[in-house]
């Protein structure tokens, strides 16, 4: 089939076999084709989809490109621009799941309903959901600085249902439910839980730290990295914030002593797998060979690793530590998500609460009133 379009003579094979019947059939579609030029109405890649020609002709070169051929590509872009983590859970969302539900769109066609009809479908938490489009966003925003594209659909919108109110899962050990489960560790595997009972730090961190982030002097630990499945080396810590000077409690202190006769000489990773003696390669092994039995033997209900986190905080608070020096020590920006998390372990039924201030800044004469009141 041969016609004209913007000045130039374009050619397109019609999958028909050459019959009279489906050359008038060609022969109708053709007249179409230019009573649609002549209207301006006339798209070439709607008309011919796989045509290489229809490429030339696109307002903006995301007509021509499919969802899945341009989040392929940009995924293979970033994978030397993203912690092996990230990139890692950005692999899994575009493979598994966005380029399933929209990858046979053309990017260009991709709206706001299409995201609304596929959450629709879903049960997964609003969070798990924002995750998920995480990677199309970053891809579309990219798309649009690059004039693939003149919009990102996803561009100050978040997809969201409505959902009962969810309080974090913070279930943390109590002191004789750390005691049995320190009683049935021993050596490095004891070393390692009871550091992380009294340092606060990531299990991602914990795997990580090298004896050289250890200052005996100042008596604190220097995080500066994280350790994940996904990554072959070690990251950068999840946030700014996590880049923190921890301070060594006693019972923290005594457990990196301890582990000196294991590790120290070597001068690399302070905790070792014990069942192998070779640094721990992510959080899994620990959670599946020792802690997990730890657990069992112990008899102390499961929960992950990672509420030996929750239990730092949990004893820091309701022992009256400020808000503030714990949110530092647990590499977070501000106290907020100390206040939201674990605000129940804030004492606040202390009888001296506020008086501390009255005896300090009061002036003399409020104080006299107040003693005054008191003995009438």
């Amino acid at each position: 089939m041969s016609f004209p379009y913007k000045g130039v003579r374009c050619r397109e094979r019609v999958k028909l076999k050459p019959t009279p019947a489906n050359l008038k059939r060609a022969e109708r579609h053709r007249a179409a084709i230019m009573d649609a030029i002549d209207k301006g109405t006339f798209d070439y890649l709607v008309t011919f989809p796989d045509s290489p020609r229809g490429k030339e002709f696109a307002r903006v070169p995301g007509d021509a490109l499919t969802i899945k051929h341009y989040l392929t590509q940009w995924l293979d872009d970033q994978k030397n621009q993203l912690k092996a983590s990230t990139y890692d859970d950005y692999k899994k969302s575009v493979n598994n799941i966005l380029i399933p539900a929209f990858g046979h769109l053309k990017l260009t066609d991709l709206k706001r309903k299409h995201i609304k009809a596929w959450g629709k479908g879903l049960t997964c938490s609003n969070k798990r959901i924002a995750n998920i489009l995480s990677p199309l966003r970053s891809a579309l925003d990219e798309a649009v600085e690059d004039e693939v594209i003149d919009q990102n659909p996803l561009q100050g919108w978040t997809y969201s249902r409505k959902e009962e109110p969810k309080e974090d899962h913070v279930d943390p050990f109590n002191r004789e439910e750390q005691n049995a489960i320190l009683n049935a560790l021993n050596g490095q595997g004891r070393n390692l839980i009871q550091f992380a009972f009294w340092s606060g730090l990531r299990t991602s961190e914990l795997v990580a730290l090298r004896w050289g982030d250890v200052d005996w002097i100042k008596g604190v630990v220097r995080v500066r990295r994280a350790q994940t499945q996904a990554a072959e080396d070690d990251e950068t810590t999840k946030t700014n914030a996590g880049r923190r000077d921890v301070k060594l409690l006693d019972p923290a202190l005594a457990a990196l002593t301890t582990q000196k006769a294991w590790t120290f000489l070597a001068g690399e990773h302070v905790f070792h797998n014990p069942r192998t003696n070779e640094p721990w390669e992510g959080d899994q092994p620990i959670r599946k060979t020792l802690w997990t039995p730890a657990l069992k033997k112990a008899g102390v209900a499961y929960r992950n690793p990672y509420q030996t986190r929750h239990t730092y905080a949990s004893m820091m608070l309701s022992s009256g530590e400020h808000p503030m020096w714990v949110a530092k020590q647990m590499g977070h920006a501000d106290w907020t998500m100390i206040a939201r998390r674990y605000g129940k372990w804030m004492p606040d039924a202390d009888p001296e609460c506020g008086n501390r201030a009255v005896g300090l800044y009061a002036q003399p004469e409020d104080q006299q009133k107040k003693n005054k009141g008191n003995s009438q």
